[in-house]
């Protein structure tokens, strides 16, 4: 049986899922018409994998669940799922704090702006332990500030790490 889509956010869900798995595939099959050479595919052919391999499951388990839901004789459990989803509102202060992410990096540097978004992020959505905040924050900034600096081919914005090796 063909599940149908219930309502507009079944439709945005696998319009979304299109898109993203649709780009990912662009976006590989373009880094791969612009420099075939290993160097250029190392980060982009895995991740570009990866994303549209979590699409294709995501929409598998969507279709399943639609598939159930045409089947259920319970219709009720599917309208207190959707009443639990959250407001667009809620994602605001997570936008906002994002967006100051982006525009600060250039005077913060990545490490010490990864730091305070992370930690950020983490208060906005719940964590008051200071030492898991804290600690958590800045083992990621170091971790992906790191990681960054020695795989990519150009210097990074930083304010405390070292921006080559």
């Amino acid at each position: 049986m063909i599940p149908r889509l219930r309502n507009k956010r079944d439709a945005a869900d696998f319009a979304i899922l299109l898109a993203l798995g649709g780009f990912s595939l662009y976006y590989l099959q373009d880094a791969w018409r612009a420099s075939s050479h290993i160097y250029n595919l190392i980060l982009v052919a895995p991740l570009c994998a990866g994303v549209f391999s979590l699409c294709l499951l995501e929409f598998v388990l969507q279709w399943r669940r639609g598939a159930k839901r045409d089947t259920a004789s319970d219709v009720d459990s599917v309208r207190v799922a959707d009443k639990e989803t959250e407001p667009i509102t809620a994602a605001l202060p997570a936008m906002g704090l994002f967006a100051a992410y982006v525009l600060s990096l250039q005077w913060l540097g990545f490490d010490v702006g990864t730091a305070l978004f992370v930690g950020g992020f983490l208060y906005l959505h719940g964590e008051r332990r200071w030492p898991w905040l804290l600690g958590y924050a800045l083992v990621f900034a170091l971790a992906a500030g790191l990681f960054f600096s020695a795989m990519l081919p150009y210097p990074m914005p930083m304010l405390i790490l070292p921006t080559e090796y």
